[in-house]
């Protein structure tokens, strides 16, 4: 399973190694590690998504996937060991988490799952909060052995059978682009927003809701599946909820960000 309950992660805490990569884009708010200095799951380690689960920005997209090394050489600073347990949260409903969960997993972790319903989850169980910047850390010894995961690029996106768009439907559609220098989509893709993963209480959806939403795209069929979104980080957020449903997806790293780097790549709207 890849989810994990505040109760359960509650009655695990000391045998599991928790990663806490709460994020903000475009600089709103306190910062991701201001937020975890207010307030943390007791024992976690602080991992920042731009430097340890993304390279620098260029070609491959705002978010373009870390090298091997340096993504190993991260997860061990933050104390992720090969035969433990890790456990992500975010404060994001589970979007920057399932960044984390699908590259762990991408480099050969066998034991990686999210908190659903994130950081709000955990303080409305009443679990213990800690403070502060976080002790020290002992090192892991997390080796990276990619490519366990599905991957596809910007020359094979459009040859999967069904290509899922991760963004909000006015994204989607190519009425609005506040990020990226160009709207639309990618030809031929469908459209599950990551908002129709979770629940009202910011949980992922049962099962019933999840096949719903991937079936009403024709994501369930058996055919070949990958997901795309902004620039990859959110995307992994329906790859987890596929995961959940037994579909095995690929992501498009790239995504939005990387195919409009070619002005001859093609763009759909409306």
């Amino acid at each position: 399973m890849s989810l994990i309950s505040a109760a359960e992660l509650s009655d695990l805490l000391g045998t599991v190694t928790v990663l806490d990569v709460r994020y903000r884009m475009g600089g709103s708010g306190p910062s991701g590690r201001e937020a975890f200095a207010a307030g943390h799951v007791p024992g976690a380690a602080y991992v920042d998504l731009d430097t340890a689960l993304a390279a620098p920005p260029g070609a491959g997209g705002r978010h373009p996937l870390p090298e091997p090394e340096a993504f190993a050489a991260a997860m061990r600073a933050a104390g992720v060991r090969r035969e433990v347990p890790v456990v992500v949260y975010d404060d994001w409903a589970g979007h920057a988490a399932a960044r984390c969960w699908w590259l762990l997993r991408h480099h050969g972790h066998r034991d990686v799952r999210v908190l659903d319903g994130a950081w709000p989850a955990w303080t409305a169980s009443g679990g213990a909060v800690e403070t502060g910047p976080g002790g020290p850390v002992a090192p892991g010894d997390f080796v990276a052995e990619p490519g366990r995961q599905p991957v596809v690029d910007a020359d094979e996106v459009r040859d999967v059978d069904v290509l899922v768009d991760a963004r909000a439907p006015e994204r989607f559609r190519g009425e609005t682009e506040p990020v990226d220098p160009v709207a639309g989509r990618i030809p031929g893709a469908v459209n599950v927003p990551t908002a129709r993963n979770l629940a009202a209480d910011g949980r992922f959806r049962d099962l019933a809701g999840l096949r719903a939403a991937y079936d009403e795209v024709g994501a369930l069929g058996g055919g070949t599946v990958a997901v795309y979104c902004g620039s990859g980080v959110t995307a992994a957020h329906d790859v987890l909820a596929l995961d959940l449903l037994g579909v095995r997806a690929a992501l498009y790293p790239g995504s939005w960000s990387g195919w409009i780097t070619d002005p001859e790549r093609p763009v759909e709207r409306g």
